[in-house]
């Protein structure tokens, strides 16, 4: 989540795919749509659709995403945005840690989707 367009307070911001090979997230997704990739290490891929901004990111299976797709929505004030989730109902299921683009958590709505919140460090 390092190279980005001004994101908005609560829109959808960012997407994490489950994929357990990320060399062949990156050959598949790179030959079928053009994709760009970025490395952080070896367990994550950040990808960029339109070749500059960074749309979301490859995970490995067996991280907190396996179960699926992980939709982060950007926040101005994660404290506030963490704070506002638990008062509507939702459940932290990874709480506030630091990467090398800003702060993160997770969370489940009443229904049990799980999402991501985020915010530049």
């Amino acid at each position: 989540m390092s190279t980005r367009r001004t994101s908005t307070h609560h829109a959808i911001d960012y997407v994490e795919i489950p994929f357990a090979d990320l060399a062949a997230a990156k050959a598949f997704y790179g030959s079928a749509f053009g994709w760009t990739f970025t490395d952080y290490g070896p367990t994550y891929v950040g990808f960029a659709s339109n070749g500059t901004d960074e749309d979301g990111g490859f995970t490995p299976e067996g991280r907190p995403t396996a179960e699926g797709l992980l939709v982060q929505v950007y926040s101005d004030d994660l404290d506030a945005t963490l704070a506002a989730v638990t008062a509507a109902g939702g459940t932290i299921t990874v709480e506030p840690f630091d990467f090398p683009g800003g702060r993160r958590f997770a969370f489940t709505d009443p229904a049990g989707n799980q999402l991501g919140a985020w915010s530049r460090g």
